[in-house]
């Protein structure tokens, strides 16, 4: 007997029972982004890895340990994307859709990371990305903030998450603070671990992300950021607190959030929640104006966040945010008799006419009445329609109600789609 093949190690199925709750997840991702007037883009899996080493940076963690590379039949360096903004901002300049322009995108898919699996965090892991265009001000800051947090209203997850905000200042404002911490640093280098010193000469900023305690505590009298920002980086920051607040969307301001990735300037920020244990961001984002002219496009400033699908998923789950989740049948159609099955067959498709949303399965593979009721109450359907001989006879339907205490009812054929619009 053949050896059965596993899925590779962190590439995970999502079976049906799970694929309902994914749907329903990605129905609000898109309602919610559809409201804010963001239209879809799609983009290849697959990109040249020029793309990732100019944007992410090639001294950050994805780009030297994380990207899955390989090179194609042609010799060319080709890359899993790792996160979908670059290939945004790549598509966008190949299409001329962001010189001069204001786009509001969004985008969703999988994304590929060689990384220890946990729970989680996967090396193939799905992102639902937002991503706005060609504005420069605070106001679209605010507004795709707001967005995030409307995510969150509408999933029922606003008790539990707490957004952190920060601000990088402009690339030079961020130089001058670079050397001050790296001066920081060096004097503090013997309490360092060797990730922070590793880090320390390569991307500084970085430690101040560390997640080692003894590092933390050596952090406490760092150099802050907010000292070095100038007037015009200080103002935008103020403008977009002043807006949250409005808004009453609470806050907490942290001058150790950072971002991994290099374009980020200015406004970053993630909403974080303590409920998934160690990883605990489940949305994260910022400002990043420099990088559309970085790959090869011309100056555009730029602002958008991504979260992880399976992460807010496993959030859901673990909260029990999902327990009235429609599930995959509404209606399953049992038959009884010779020959009933073809008319059945074409009354269900006459109903799916009908009642355009219903889910209909119709029973197959013969069988008795028992069998065919154990199928229909498996199949999580909310009432089961039995057509046996006499019913077509009578042009009636015996409707059968699986979920509560209510009981059966023969209905006349026409009357059928009326009691399927209820269970919509």
């Amino acid at each position: 007997m053949s050896k059965v093949i596993q899925a590779v190690r962190g590439m995970n199925d999502c079976l049906p029972s799970e694929t309902n709750i994914w749907q329903m997840v990605e129905a609000v991702l898109r309602r919610v982004v559809s409201n804010y007037g963001f239209s879809e883009i799609r983009m290849p899996i697959v990109e040249s890895t020029a793309l990732f080493k100019r944007s992410i940076g090639e001294v950050t963690d994805i780009v030297e340990k994380e990207m899955y590379t390989f090179d194609d039949r042609n010799g060319d360096s080709l890359t899993l994307r790792p996160e979908g903004t670059a290939s945004c901002v790549r598509a966008g300049n190949q299409h001329g859709l962001l010189y001069n322009q204001e786009q509001r995108l969004w985008y969703t898919g999988p994304m590929f990371r060689h990384e220890r699996p946990q729970k989680g965090r996967y090396r193939q892991f799905h992102q639902f990305g937002v991503e706005a265009f060609g504005i420069a001000t605070a106001d679209i800051d605010a507004e795709i903030i707001s967005l995030s947090a409307r995510l969150w209203k509408e999933l029922g997850l606003s008790d539990v998450v707490t957004l952190e905000l920060n601000t990088l200042g402009s690339n030079e404002e961020r130089a001058t603070y670079r050397d001050a911490l790296v001066a920081f640093l060096t004097v503090h280098e013997d309490k360092l671990d060797e990730d922070s010193k590793r880090r320390m000469h390569t991307n500084p900023l970085r430690v101040l992300d560390s997640k080692n305690p003894d590092v933390q505590a050596v952090l406490t009298d760092a150099p802050k950021l907010s000292a070095y920002l100038g007037e015009e980086s200080t103002a935008h920051f103020e403008s977009l607190k002043a807006r949250l607040d409005a808004a009453g969307i609470a806050y907490i301001i942290n001058e150790k959030l950072v971002r991994g990735l290099d374009y980020y300037n200015r406004t970053v920020f993630e909403w974080v929640t303590s409920s998934l244990g160690a990883q605990g961001t489940v949305c994260a984002g910022g400002r990043y104006d420099g990088l559309v002219e970085q790959l090869g496009g011309k100056s555009t400033p730029a602002f958008g966040f991504a979260l992880g699908i399976e992460r807010l998923v496993l959030l859901m789950t673990s909260l029990e945010k999902v327990n009235d989740v429609r599930g995959p049948v509404d209606v399953y159609v049992a038959m009884l008799g010779d020959n009933v099955d073809i008319q059945a067959n074409v009354l269900a498709e006459q109903w799916r006419d009908q009642v355009p949303n219903i889910r209909i399965q119709c029973h197959c593979g013969g069988g008795n009445f028992k069998k065919q009721m154990k199928r229909a109450d498996k199949s999580g359907a909310s009432i089961a329609i039995i057509l046996g001989e006499d019913e077509i006879a009578s042009n009636t339907a015996t409707v059968k109600y699986l979920r509560g205490q209510k009981e059966q009812e023969s209905v006349a054929m026409n009357d059928i789609a009326n009691i399927l619009e209820t269970l919509i």
